[in-house]
């Protein structure tokens, strides 16, 4: 009779013979998403089956926070590209760190100018203009020439020249390299939604509804 594997030491053994989509394929057909068709677009169903086999998000508990994070930063995977449009009241409440009352009244409503003034000479931002050329795109709004330049290097496109694509044609493509490249798919594994938020966000703004998100998409994956 022959050995028999548990899934980790199938895992271990695909892994260390480099064959990554075949792992992960394997490993989707456990799951059935297609309930979360109740809360998503055709659309992202279908952008989602990519990402699983791809990016490794192969169990439940990977699929769930990814899905509720992307879900939360997009605003229910609408929102692709941040605009930058802060009041003044909104300046000092976001960005408290980069404006005063004084210069959120003279940048108030002004997007370009806002995004060159928190984003510039950071995340690999050199450039006048960069801060509003790299502002935040895709699912989980990927920021910073740096990333656009890794990221389009992972998947053999020019972003820095095209940085509109992030959003066009890779929204879930981008969000799912961040959550790999930062580790959050092994924090997925045991971390609190707290924990997941802080490696996404930086903080746990809106962590309420992150938290539901998560029971939700959790629920809907079979």
């Amino acid at each position: 009779m022959g050995q028999s594997y548990d899934r980790n030491s199938i895992k271990s053994i695909c892994k260390s013979v480099h064959y990554p989509l075949v792992l992960n394929s394997i490993f989707a057909r456990d799951m059935n998403y297609s309930g979360i068709g109740e809360i998503t677009s055709a659309k992202v169903l279908k952008e989602i089956d990519s990402v699983v086999e791809n990016y490794g998000l192969d169990t439940k508990l990977r699929l769930a926070h990814f899905l509720a994070q992307c879900h939360h930063e997009s605003m229910g995977f609408k929102k692709l590209e941040e605009n930058m449009n802060y009041s003044a009241n909104r300046l000092l409440q976001v960005f408290p760190k980069y404006f005063d009352r004084f210069s959120a009244n003279t940048f108030a409503r002004k997007p370009k100018d806002i995004a060159n003034i928190v984003y510039g000479g950071r995340m690999g931002n050199v450039e006048p203009n960069d801060g509003w050329d790299f502002r935040g795109r895709g699912y989980i709004h990927l920021t910073g020439r740096r990333n656009y330049e890794l990221f389009g290097g992972s998947i053999g496109v020019d972003l820095t020249d095209n940085p509109q694509l992030v959003s066009k044609n890779y929204p879930m493509d981008s969000a799912a390299w961040f959550w790999v490249t930062n580790k959050i798919d092994e924090l997925s594994d045991n971390g609190s939604v707290a924990q997941i938020t802080r490696r996404v966000n930086g903080g746990v703004n809106g962590l309420k509804e992150r938290e539901a998100l998560f029971r939700k998409y959790l629920s809907l994956i079979k």
